[in-house]
């Protein structure tokens, strides 16, 4: 921790650090005052432990304006959420609509549901990420179930128009999932206004929670009944019975919930909503706006995306011209202490979009604990290496 401590961390895009001092303190609160398996047993312990899940299950369910926090179904990290999501919902015929900018976390649950029958329409993003709702629209077929898009790009930061999407799939009928890895907890959004159907969120990046967090929310026109689980196992719930329970949250939380995270989780919600998600935002588009405008003054800089503060989260992607990406993510560790992160981020179709493929960029993912004095600490170090 003493040599992180003096490192310049620019890497929240991958996860957030450091967490508020309420996550690391419910962590101890938890481990050392209940720690016991919520939902097992009926002593006051687990009792308490049940409690502070549920907490969580609250805590999620008001930050994105949801009213049942029963339908908040917590996974182990968003992954596993988008492939419950794609995979308990879609079945062989139906269509599903999705961008040239995803993760890999939802273009391979899609490519491997496509090996048993499901049609995938990827949209083309222009270069800088963004996306036209029209032409979402205009792939809409008889057979389309759902669309589904991130949020914002992890490459990128590129926002991309949910609330337009999800106009789209009202008219039309269809599901809209939605992945708010990039957003969650850093930009504003309301299922109900936003119009979204599942919405899948990690702890561990803009909600400042552990890592081993995330989930789903079911919304109410989505068909639970005919939604199957990724699993099946021990709830709990119905242990006298073999079959899996049909009700939620129990239907697809199969095994033991990673609780400790859960009560961080609980921590770091509640501390996003005291500190205010316009506050984060409005300070990360700051540091983002000083980023960009000092990037662009180093004549060897490309820069990816939107290249505007307005129009991206605090992501912001970049080579210089005459290093490989990972030569300069090294000189900027071993040199000038800057952690970062650079490749491909886990997104060669987004790559491919902006022009990166397959060599990558340099990303720099601001958080909300970064300053404008650390950023002008790596604009030098760039200088320096360019």
């Amino acid at each position: 921790m003493t040599n992180l401590i003096k490192k310049i961390y620019f890497d929240n895009a991958a996860t957030s650090w450091p967490k508020p001092d309420c996550v690391v303190q419910a962590v101890t609160d938890f481990t050392q005052n209940i720690g016991s398996n919520p939902g097992r047993s009926g002593h006051s312990a687990s009792v308490k432990s049940g409690r502070i899940v549920y907490a969580a299950r609250e805590s999620i369910a008001r930050l994105f304006n949801f009213a049942d926090p029963l339908r908040v179904i917590f996974t182990s990290n968003i992954t596993e959420a988008l492939n419950l999501a794609l995979k308990g919902l879609l079945k062989s015929g139906d269509h599903v609509i999705t961008s040239s900018m995803e993760h890999n976390s939802m273009m391979r649950p899609m490519r491997q549901l496509e090996k048993h029958g499901i049609e995938m329409t990827v949209v083309n993003c222009e270069q800088n990420g963004c996306l036209d709702p029209a032409d979402l629209s205009r792939s809409v077929k008889s057979t389309t179930k759902m669309i589904a898009l991130n949020h914002a790009s992890n490459v990128t930061g590129t926002l991309l128009p949910i609330h337009e999407v999800g106009k789209i799939c009202t008219d039309y009928g269809l599901l809209f999932l939605v992945d708010t890895a990039q957003t969650a907890g850093a930009f504003p959004i309301d299922m109900e206004e936003d119009h979204i159907d599942l919405l899948a969120f990690t702890g561990h990046k803009s909600l400042y929670g552990l890592s081993g967090t995330g989930g789903l929310i079911i919304g109410d026109r989505v068909d639970v009944e005919n939604f199957l689980p990724l699993k099946e196992g021990g709830t709990g719930s119905r242990s006298e019975e073999e079959f899996q329970p049909i009700f939620l949250p129990d239907k697809f939380e199969s095994g033991t919930l990673n609780f400790t995270g859960l009560a961080a989780l609980n921590a770091s919600v509640n501390w996003v909503r005291d500190t205010g998600i316009e506050n984060i935002r409005r300070h990360e588009t700051e540091l983002t706006k000083h980023l960009l405008s000092g990037l662009k003054s180093i004549p060897k800089i490309k820069l990816y995306g939107p290249i505007n503060e307005n129009f991206q989260t605090a992501t912001v992607s970049f080579n210089l011209n005459n290093l490989l990406p990972s030569e300069t993510g090294l000189i900027l560790d071993e040199k000038f202490n800057i952690l970062c992160r650079i490749g491909l981020h886990c997104a060669p179709a987004a790559h491919k979009t902006v022009g990166t493929f397959p060599t990558g960029t340099v990303r720099f993912g601001l958080g909300y604990f970064n300053s404008k004095a650390e950023i002008n600490q790596a604009i030098k170090a760039l200088e320096a290496i360019s």
